[in-house]
């Protein structure tokens, strides 16, 4: 008697770590991009009151400096999960990054040219080159962020990263070239979101055995083909 049982393999993709620093990162994302806005326009103002409590601004600031921060302090620690995970599909992934045939082939199946191309890790190569991009926009983003913190925040740890990155600001143009600096790395990002999203559902439903259910679960679940 036959059956449409099918047996599948399951493969750690993302550790707890990985998974649990992704979504951190992502809400401090949105509501460093929330607030951001707000700080910029401030769109939303408190009732006059006689008595001085009424710091709307100021308290979106200071929540928009402590997201900051906390993004810097989960982008260091997901950087050296990178390179420390016991799971190396991410490091393997870039090996592909040069492989022309996997570029090539990749780039088929997403015009549905042409079937997923065989990949060494967790990620294709146009979706490793896109992360690493996504990287480097949340290091200048950090870096603008700092220079615009000290030059609000003078002592204690302003003055410390004052004298870090001063030199930073300078190379740049000065504080309202990093302001602007800011601004287009915060746009890049908002544009890289609804992409980011749009490709991880459609890998997810094109090729059931990854995509968004790995970056929850961390597993990867693959079809068993068993010798008869």
């Amino acid at each position: 008697m036959k059956t449409n049982k099918k047996l599948f393999t399951r493969t750690i993709t993302f550790s707890p770590l990985v998974r649990f620093f992704h979504w951190i990162r992502a809400f401090c994302i949105f509501f460093l991009i929330f607030s951001g806005f707000y700080l910029a326009y401030p769109f939303l103002i408190p009732e006059v009151s006689a008595t001085p409590t009424n710091f709307l601004y100021a308290s979106f600031r200071s929540f928009h400096v402590i997201a900051g921060f906390l993004l810097i302090a989960v982008s260091f620690f997901r950087v050296y999960l990178f390179f420390t995970s016991k799971s190396k599909g991410e490091r393997v992934s870039a090996k592909d990054l040069f492989d022309t045939k996997v570029w090539i082939g990749q780039i088929k199946n997403y015009l549905f040219l042409g079937a997923h191309p065989h990949i060494k890790g967790v990620y294709n190569p146009i979706q490793f080159f896109a992360y690493l991009v996504f990287a480097i926009l949340i290091l200048i983003i950090s870096l603008s962020g700092v220079i615009l913190y000290y030059h609000v925040y003078h002592d204690g740890l302003g003055g410390i990263l004052a004298y870090m990155f001063k030199w930073l600001e300078v190379a740049v143009g000065g504080l309202a070239n990093v302001r602007i600096i800011h601004h287009i790395a915060t746009w890049t990002i908002i544009l890289f979101i609804p992409v980011h999203v749009y490709m991880v559902v459609w890998n997810a439903v094109k090729h059931p055995d990854g995509g968004a259910d790995s970056i929850v679960g961390g597993y990867r679940y693959q079809e068993a083909h068993l010798k008869e």
